[in-house]
């Protein structure tokens, strides 16, 4: 298994934050992938090894998951803040040029840090999310996002994963669910399981003035006008409409798309049409 080295920085504001970095001698170019609302850098460790034969890659804990020190003031936990943790990581790095892959909130994160920096991108992925979020989506993430009970299990913990993420998922196994917890969850003080993310994450989200997402996001999607990019939707998804892509694709002529069967929010990105697309965009630059 390709190994990554910690790394580890501090904010402007004083949180010590966490990220995978897959080094390469001779790197093509550098890949920053970012992770969806309750999620972590542990969603791409399948696909950062893959890339790492011809890139190096650095997979976030974005503040308040995985590794990453939990913020004191919940209204902290927006994409605005989280795209200025990324301008510093890349910066205290001394990196000045990426190729982005996001997920969800991730790629929300990816059209933002393009319109307020333009150049910084030689290629982006967005996983299943575009300007347009489905209300329908946003709605059932707000049902569990920091209000999943707490499992005594490891088992309990795929269990209660199974119940959130089936309709996505339709064809995971057992073995499936159980990995999805490992990801998911971490060993609490007691060694039960609790979810890898602060619950107050939520609160932005459940505010009355939905400031986690915000409300008109084609201005920002324009900024990847001239950046080749991907967009990949999940058959069954609800966050991201075959209509969105559609329109995605009238506004970005030479945008890419790829739609993964039986997938809904949103693709691990190990599937083979999702890892084809994403070769195909990455032998275009």
């Amino acid at each position: 298994m390709t190994e990554y080295r910690e790394h580890w920085y501090t904010t402007r504001d004083g949180l010590r934050l966490f990220a995978r970095d897959y080094p390469h001698p001779a790197p093509r170019a550098t890949v920053l992938c970012m992770h969806g609302l309750s999620r972590n850098s542990a969603d791409f460790e399948d696909l950062c090894p893959l890339l790492n034969r011809d890139y190096r890659v650095i997979a976030v804990d974005q503040r308040g998951r995985g590794r990453s020190q939990y913020d004191a003031n919940p209204s902290n936990y927006h994409p605005g803040t989280y795209v200025q943790d990324m301008f510093e990581l890349l910066a205290g790095l001394g990196i000045g040029e990426v190729i982005a892959i996001g997920t969800s909130m991730g790629g929300l994160m990816t059209m933002i840090m393009a319109a307020l920096r333009p150049g910084l991108f030689r290629a982006a992925v967005l996983n299943d999310i575009g300007p347009v979020i489905e209300s329908a989506g946003l709605e059932r993430i707000k049902r569990y996002v920091g209000k999943i009970p707490p499992p005594r299990t490891w088992e309990d913990a795929a269990a209660i994963q199974r119940t959130i993420n089936a309709q996505a998922f339709p064809d995971y196994g057992d073995a499936d669910w159980a990995r999805f917890a490992r990801r998911t969850f971490r060993a609490g003080a007691d060694g039960a399981p609790v979810p890898a993310y602060d619950p107050a994450i939520a609160q932005p989200i459940d505010s009355a003035q939905d400031s986690a997402v915000p409300p008109d996001l084609w201005p920002a999607f324009a900024g990847l006008a001239g950046v080749p990019t991907l967009v990949i939707r999940g058959e069954l998804s609800d966050i991201l409409s075959a209509d969105c892509v559609r329109e995605m694709r009238a506004r970005k002529p030479d945008l890419q798309s790829a739609e993964i069967a039986r997938r809904g929010h949103a693709p691990m990105l190990d599937e083979p049409q999702a890892l084809a697309a994403i070769r195909q965009l990455l032998a275009s630059i």
